[in-house]
């Protein structure tokens, strides 16, 4: 039996990972957008694909992402990439982890300063 996708949910639970709001994401996707269209689209089991584009790369993911996510997915990759040793999680990463949070903080404060300049233009109009 094959499972059928609720695009709309898997972008509700993307927005949420990502800790943006839903009137945030309206922001992002423009003038014709809220709030409440937000809470619509992401009522809706099958969205359009031009829509769909358009919320992916608000998102900043790739549009297979909303089409294909699965929570059971989600927590097999996680739960197999932990390995239980006596109540310890052995992790060897091969990058350096204050790198990843720099550039976490970098993308952070580019963001924000992009939020600030979409605000300046709402003011303005």
């Amino acid at each position: 039996m094959e499972k059928t996708i609720h695009q709309g949910r898997n972008v509700k639970r993307i927005r949420e990972m990502l800790g943006i709001k839903q009137d945030a994401l309206a922001i992002e996707l423009g003038d014709d957008w809220n709030q409440k269209k937000i809470s619509l689209l992401e009522g809706k089991e099958t969205i359009e694909p031009p829509i769909l584009d358009e919320v992916a790369k608000a998102l900043k993911v790739p549009v297979e992402a909303i089409k294909s996510f699965s929570e059971e997915a989600a927590i097999n990759i996680i739960s197999s990439t932990l390995h239980d040793n006596a109540g310890s999680v052995f992790y060897n990463p091969t990058f350096n982890p204050l790198d990843k949070v720099i550039e976490l903080y970098e993308r952070l404060i580019k963001e924000k300063e992009a939020m600030i300049e979409e605000l300046k233009k709402l003011m303005k109009k």
